[in-house]
């Protein structure tokens, strides 16, 4: 299966701010975002997203998707919408020195949204195989799809840097997976 990864377009926020789930507007257009994407994929595909606008509005332009909740970008709970500066330094140490356990309050740590991706990802490799999927989502989620695909350990999955309105390949075959390409 040819699996695609593409993270949103750029978000409409302000530098700074912490946005998880915060369901935002796009800073560029989702329909040239779609028509700059569009070649790199195939003719045919299925088609998965996050339902939040930022990643709905590319996958939309770019056919019908499947909304799945489980590829919503991580929860930061009462962090959303604040800026770093507010939220202080001494609670984002706390974040930095235990990068995929520690949960903002009322949030979720890293690695439960990758449990919940990986999830994800689970049902997809048990459904009828499709020769080509493409995933809409957010750079948490493409993070954990592609780390465990590509046999990383989960620490190493923050160096999986998806960029704002890029495509990555990845070619799934039983004896494993093959990255084709990043970031186009």
């Amino acid at each position: 299966m040819e699996l695609y990864l593409i993270r949103h377009p750029r978000p409409a926020v302000a530098p700074g701010i912490c946005y998880g789930q915060t369901d935002l507007g796009l800073a560029e257009s989702a329909i040239a975002v779609a028509k700059r994407l569009r070649p790199l994929l195939p003719q045919n595909f299925t088609l998965y997203a996050s339902p939040l606008a930022r990643a709905r509005l590319l996958a939309e332009a770019l056919g019908t998707p499947q909304l799945d909740p489980r590829l919503k970008e991580i929860y930061f709970g009462d962090w959303e919408g604040r800026s770093f500066d507010d939220i202080g330094q001494a609670a984002l140490d706390a974040w930095v020195a235990e990068p995929l356990d520690f949960a903002p309050p009322g949030g979720e740590s890293p690695r439960r949204m990758a449990a919940r991706a990986l999830e994800f990802l689970a049902d997809l490799r048990a459904a009828p195989p499709a020769p080509a999927v493409v995933v809409v989502a957010h750079g948490g989620p493409l993070r954990a799809l592609a780390g465990q695909l590509l046999g990383l350990p989960p620490e190493h999955w923050l160096g999986l840097d998806f960029a704002c309105g890029e495509a990555t390949r990845l070619d799934l075959h039983d004896w494993g997976t093959v990255l084709r390409w990043f970031n186009r």
